[in-house]
């Protein structure tokens, strides 16, 4: 009897040490010496830059009625003006009706706007435009549920982000999610891989998604060991004790 007291402990503590805790998937976490998540440092929020291949919506406002009708839908309503997006070409420009090319690489959204506002006024003196991205998008692949999503809103960030995936899974390492981030033309993407269960992963260089990125969630070395939750693990030991019981009892009923 205590020989099985012993193996029912060992096994109680073997399950308890494979069961997903606050420690391990939990957020905004303060560092500590006993978890030793890591510190980050804060870092001003940096708008994202038109990239090639980027595409690019914009919508024209003028009174002149010519210049209306020979732009046709570019001059429509934002429904059908946002049908129409132009590819920011290999050398950083774009092509609109009637203008040369406009060089935007490297500009903001409102960088953008000014600049092909600009150049619309060389030609139409009243002309006002409203610009955005069309491809605002970011990609998840991984442990959670993978799938291309809109950027919303200005300064989306990881949890926001995440969020619309439904959150990481129960088995996702969240202490390795990985970025990679578009760089300039020629060079390779950039690499972030942070651990987001630390609260000072708030206005951090990891705290903001941008158009491209795609985040990679890894799954858990461990994950294929580990109770999802403590109703099954509860079962689990019931089980487990159940059959280490009987198996005794058989074993036993051999020697006697």
């Amino acid at each position: 009897m205590k020989k099985l007291y012993i193996l029912i402990l060992t096994l109680v503590s073997v399950l308890m040490s494979s069961c997903y805790s606050h420690r391990v998937i939990g957020y905004l976490q303060e560092p500590t010496k006993m978890n030793k998540l890591p510190v980050y440092d804060s870092v001003p929020y940096v708008p994202y830059r038109i990239h090639v291949n980027d595409e690019i919506i914009y919508r024209l406002i003028t009174m002149d009625e010519t210049m209306t009708k020979m732009l046709g839908t570019n001059n429509a309503s934002m429904g059908s003006n946002y049908a129409n997006a132009y590819r920011v070409h290999e050398d950083g420009t774009i092509d609109l009706p009637f203008l040369p090319p406009v060089k935007l690489e490297g500009l903001t959204e409102i960088e953008a706007q000014d600049t092909i506002r600009a150049a619309f006024r060389e030609i139409i003196p009243d002309a006002d435009v409203k610009v955005a991205m069309y491809n605002k998008y970011f990609s998840v692949i991984g442990d959670a549920n993978a799938g291309q999503y809109y950027i919303y809103k200005e300064k989306m960030n990881i949890f926001q982000a995440l969020a619309m995936t439904g959150d990481v899974m129960n088995s996702g390492d969240r202490r390795h999610i990985r970025i990679i981030r578009p760089t300039k033309e020629g060079k390779d993407p950039e690499i972030l891989e942070f651990d987001m269960r630390t609260n000072s992963i708030i206005d951090s260089k990891y705290y903001y998604v941008y158009p491209n990125d795609v985040i990679y969630v890894a799954r858990e070395k461990n994950s294929f060991y580990t109770v999802p939750n403590y109703a099954g693990f509860i079962g689990l030991i019931t089980s487990s004790v159940a059959l280490l019981t009987t198996v005794l009892n058989y074993v036993a009923q051999l020697y006697r």
